[in-house]
């Protein structure tokens, strides 16, 4: 009998109160199933079990307040910060057509209509409604490809592959001199860690399709339910809009 999948569902991104509330990023696109009172989440990596004792969305910003029944009060919250959450499940979930798991678009090569190389995907994240794609490698250096119809021509992953419009994305235009760099605040949208993410419950769909990129709660928009993203959230990736 195989093990179940472990698929990410949140990040603790910080604590609330002196009682065990955590603040969660969430990282999947059914949230009120996966942190539903009495559902078992885990901390990536070990098999202690989380409890959900309850859990609602924060009414002044983004994410889930969260409490589980093992954390008592903030000294036990404090462990679980920076934390992914996981939940296991048996298999993983079934996709729509033209849906694949953000860890399936991780390491796709991104080429131009003429078969430039300009990179590969290295990281996916969410900004507002869209997905997009972290590229790196390629000759024209590092960029964010937004998963819009109309630059991303053909969205392929099952063959490794992603066509680009080159004259869209501007990518030879000349780079101005950089600014002193400021403190970046950290992206709430973002998923996975780095090169090699998380698999995810988020999924992306098919920019052909023409329906908008990334999941709005568990309706498969260009996208769908639950999806693994190389390490794994829970959730599908999406396509262009």
């Amino acid at each position: 009998m195989n093990a179940p999948t472990r698929l990410v569902v949140g990040r603790v991104r910080g604590l609330h109160g002196l009682r065990g509330l955590i603040r969660v990023e969430i990282l999947t696109d059914q949230p009120e199933v996966r942190f539903a009172p009495g559902q078992t989440l885990f901390v990536e990596g070990t098999d202690a079990p989380l409890t959900v004792a309850r859990a609602a969305a924060v009414e002044d910003g983004p994410g889930w307040r969260v409490a589980f029944e093992e954390i008592p009060d903030r000294a036990a919250a404090e462990r679980l910060r920076d934390t992914y959450l996981e939940v296991a499940v048996e298999g993983e979930p079934t996709l729509a057509g033209g849906e694949v798991y953000w860890h399936e678009v991780i390491g796709s090569e991104v080429r131009g209509r003429e078969g430039r190389v300009l990179g590969r995907v290295t990281d996916v994240y969410r900004a507002g409604e869209r997905e997009v794609y972290v590229v790196r490698g390629g000759d024209v250096g590092d960029f964010d490809l937004a998963a819009v119809k109309g630059t991303v021509v053909e969205f392929a992953p099952e063959r490794g592959e992603i066509i680009v419009d080159e004259a869209a994305l501007d990518l030879d235009a000349p780079v101005a001199a950089p600014r002193p760099a400021k403190r970046r605040t950290r992206r709430w949208s973002r998923h996975g860690k780095g090169p090699v993410a998380a698999q995810t419950e988020v999924s992306a769909g098919e920019p052909a399709s023409g329906s908008t990129a990334g999941p709005a709660a568990e309706a498969p928009v260009a996208s769908g339910p639950d999806e693994p993203v190389a390490k794994s959230p829970d959730g599908p990736a999406g396509g262009a809009a």
